[in-house]
């Protein structure tokens, strides 16, 4: 099971990987960043994606369906929580920002952000990465 950095590292590997980050979307604060910013600074772009993502978990124009579909009983004691969103993707005219929500048993408010550059990655690829990666990723 990765940590931070060794996820990070994971990210990093993937065809056309830019940068990469690991944000909690509540503060907006990066926990770990690797590579390139698309602004050249992490931070800035961790805060700027953090309310992207904080918008499409909160939002219930996002998460209706999701929580029609859940009976409003609390979650059981192995069950995830987190939001009903799986990953959104932003695409540019030069790439691809692709951020991964992170669900753990307990509250968790971390998504993976992924910067992929369009001639070279491989969104479906990236996407497919990137949800094995949250599925084993450990914070501690």
């Amino acid at each position: 099971m990765p940590g931070i950095d060794a996820c990070l590292h994971e990210i990093m590997a993937l065809p056309g990987a830019r940068g990469a980050a690991i944000v909690d979307w509540t503060s907006g604060l990066a926990l770990g960043t690797a590579g390139e910013s698309p602004n050249g600074d992490h931070e800035t772009t961790a805060t700027e994606t953090a309310e992207l993502a904080r918008a499409a978990a909160e939002y219930p124009a996002f998460a209706r369906d999701a929580e029609r579909a859940r009976p409003p009983a609390e979650p059981t004691a192995g069950e995830a929580k987190g939001p009903p969103v799986e990953d959104l993707i932003v695409t540019t005219r030069t790439g691809y920002h692709v951020l991964r929500f992170v669900e753990t048993t307990f509250d968790s408010s971390v998504f993976l952000h992924l910067w992929l550059d369009r001639d070279t990655g491989n969104l479906a690829l990236a996407r497919l990465r990137l949800q094995q990666l949250a599925e084993r990723l450990v914070l501690a």
